[in-house]
């Protein structure tokens, strides 16, 4: 963009030819990229390969590979870049978010009785033996 602004093509022409709006391409002008984002690149990248290379390695042996490919860093570091961007190893299972929700009862719900109001009420009481269980006791072992 300067290149071109040097050589007498106005910014605003420039931008509406890749598409950009100018407003972006000013913040960026004035605050440019940094050297330490710049090495956090390179240092994602190395962690990167050598995920693909081993999914098994954890963010440890990440970070030694990456150190043997020339970009060194802290294993912090590594576990960092790494939970950001959710490298997880293939043994190691990533913690499940709070969004999901339980599934449906897998059986019916033999407790449940309507009130008069029709809200949902459960009576945990049999008439004779043998009539209710509230629990599935052949899944359990019994020794």
């Amino acid at each position: 963009m300067t290149e071109l602004a040097a050589a007498g093509i106005p910014v605003t022409v420039t931008c509406r030819v890749l598409k950009l709006s100018r407003q972006p391409y000013y913040r960026w002008l004035a605050n440019p990229i940094t050297t330490s984002e710049v090495a956090e690149a390179y240092r994602a990248n190395a962690l990167f390969d050598a995920h693909q290379d081993d999914p098994e390695f954890g963010h440890r042996l990440l970070a030694d590979e990456a150190r043997d490919h020339g970009e060194a860093m802290a294993d912090r570091t590594a576990w960092r870049i790494a939970s950001t961007n959710g490298w997880f190893s293939a043994f190691g299972k990533p913690k499940r978010s709070k969004a999901h929700r339980p599934g449906p009862p897998v059986h019916d719900d033999f407790c449940a009785v309507n009130d008069e109001h029709g809200r949902t009420r459960h009576m945990f009481t049999a008439e004779a033996p043998n009539q209710l269980w509230l629990t599935d006791i052949t899944e359990h072992s019994t020794a």
